[in-house]
């Protein structure tokens, strides 16, 4: 049959005593109780310094996926503007042949109109104006012959008219195909600016993770063998024949509530201790009360449910169980409460205590020192 570990219930000289205690019992247990169900359960305990730095690490890393995606972006505009550069460059290419087929056409139009004009007005074969003036025969002949020479002239001038247009056309666009060409290579070393510094913060944030997960690294492993040598600590002290009542002196700032003036009983359920620490290095899981993960309250529900003692799974509720033990009369085996109730541990003896502290972290051995000391509860004997 499992046992249930029941409330203290000690005998006082009168009932209106009885009575008075019993309220007040009970309204600083509900208030115990709202206050650990108002708190988050599953995060209770402190982070420490290896989970603390597991944050920083996990926040590096969002960042370097912030700017990976801003290193995406950047890189795309910049090879847009670098497309838009080498179409520009192209067009000044064109635009330079254009403008060497002009000049040479302007140049063979020009040629051609002063041959022609040279021709007229020095030929001997009786067709310069003058000649023509004096040999007409006729008005007639005189008005199609000047209207002859007129009409080659005029296809000479168009011709080369057409050229000079061409040509400045030419000109006009090289002028602004240059002036396209510094805007768009300017456009193009900003992009390359802001490319280059997203890559830079970028190589600054991946060197920080990199280092982070270093230091992660060296405090695990220091995690590790102080854990060890705390577990090799507690078993030294479980296997000692004087393993009894172990006086832990308050530390400065803890938080203590009030006791019952009789001493309770020694504990029968030291063993589970060594239960406990079958079960180091597990990690934390929120709701979890198997070897495959636990929370602070299942790891004290399951280990105590391996000698036969039923728990339920939450750590205020777990306060109302058992009988309350002055700080200074803790013994291996009594469940030690933190911060409002929101967290429980089993107290292993040398000050220090075996629970499941918060996500990111695994079932491990604490000293009773520091945020533990001053957000002490009080402690349960079942």
């Amino acid at each position: 049959m499992t046992y249930r570990p029941p409330p203290v219930r000690p005998s006082w000289p009168g009932k209106a005593a009885l009575s008075g205690l019993i309220l007040r019992q009970a309204l600083v247990f509900s208030l115990s109780l709202v206050m650990a169900l108002l708190a988050c359960q599953s995060a209770s305990a402190t982070p420490g310094p290896v989970a603390a730095k597991q944050a920083q690490a996990q926040a590096v890393l969002g960042e370097i996926q912030g700017l990976d995606a801003n290193l995406e972006r950047a890189v795309e505009a910049y090879n847009l503007a670098n497309a838009k550069l080498a179409a520009i460059k192209r067009d000044l290419r064109e635009n330079k042949r254009e403008l060497r087929i002009a000049q040479a056409n302007l140049g063979r139009a020009q040629a051609a109109l002063e041959s022609r004009l040279v021709q007229m007005y020095t030929s001997t074969d009786g067709n310069t104006g003058l000649e023509v003036l004096l040999g007409a025969r006729s008005l007639d002949e005189l008005i199609t012959s000047i209207d002859t020479v007129d009409r080659v002239s005029n296809q000479s001038n168009e011709v080369l008219r057409e050229v000079k247009v061409f040509r400045t056309a030419v000109r006009t666009r090289r002028a602004h195909l240059r002036e396209a060409h510094v805007q768009q290579a300017k456009l193009v070393a900003e992009r390359e600016a802001q490319k280059a510094s997203i890559q830079g913060q970028l190589g600054q944030r991946r060197r920080l993770l990199s280092s982070i997960k270093s230091e992660i690294g060296h405090m695990q492993a220091a995690e590790r063998a102080q854990q060890a040598r705390l577990a090799a600590e507690a078993r030294a002290r479980l296997a000692s024949p004087q393993n009894g009542v172990e006086v832990l002196t308050a530390s400065s700032g803890a938080v203590s509530r009030p006791d019952p003036i009789e001493a309770p009983p020694a504990s029968r359920y030291g063993g589970v201790v060594g239960i406990a620490m079958q079960y180091l290095g597990t990690p934390y899981v929120y709701g979890g009360a198997s070897p495959a993960g636990f929370d602070c309250s299942g790891f004290v529900m399951y280990v105590f449910a391996q000698v036969g003692v039923s728990l339920p799974h939450n750590a205020a509720a777990q306060y109302g169980y058992g009988m309350p033990v002055p700080r200074d009369q803790l013994q291996p085996g009594d469940l030690v409460f933190f911060n409002g109730l929101g967290h429980v541990g089993i107290y292993i003896g040398g000050g220090q205590f075996i629970h499941s502290p918060h996500t990111g972290d695994v079932v491990k051995i604490s000293s009773m020192t520091g945020w533990y000391a001053s957000t002490y509860v009080g402690a349960r004997r079942m």
